[in-house]
């Protein structure tokens, strides 16, 4: 029952998220720095949060009509090859992430955007590849 009502709760939170960006978009007179871009950052995480929560509820719903359906969907997502193929897909993606955050980091640095922001993508950069770095010792100390 608490998890049936939690997805609600999260559409609710994003609805709010949402509703307030536009408040704050259509309030905002001559404003600078980060209350400038305030609103469209709740406006997106508003978005994204109310997607999951109804994507969430929705699923559910249409899940406990169809227990078939939801057994299929148990057993599709627990396949060992299923998951093999996420897990190389993830790989793939990340592979391709780590060029084109170089990429990135190389573009912004010639267009001269300020330091700060530039630091925090290495920073960001640094540490996806300390992670990596970090369970790839972790998994070969297991296997």
């Amino acid at each position: 029952m608490k998890k049936k009502w939690g997805d609600y709760v999260i559409a609710g939170a994003g609805a709010a998220l949402l509703i307030a960006g536009l408040i704050l978009k259509k309030s905002a007179g001559e404003v600078q720095g980060i209350l400038l871009v305030l609103p469209y950052i709740l406006l997106g995480c508003g978005c994204g949060v109310f997607g999951h929560g109804m994507g969430s509820a929705i699923s559910r719903r249409v899940l406990e009509k169809s227990p078939e359906m939801r057994k299929q969907m148990e057993i599709d997502q627990n396949d060992e090859r299923n998951i093999a193929i996420r897990n190389r897909a993830k790989g793939k993606a990340f592979d391709f992430m780590i060029y084109v955050f170089s990429a990135l980091m190389f573009c912004f640095l010639f267009m001269e955007v300020e330091l700060g922001a530039i630091l925090l993508f290495v920073f960001a950069y640094t540490m996806v590849g300390g992670s990596f770095v970090y369970y790839l010792v972790k998994y070969e100390r297991e296997m």
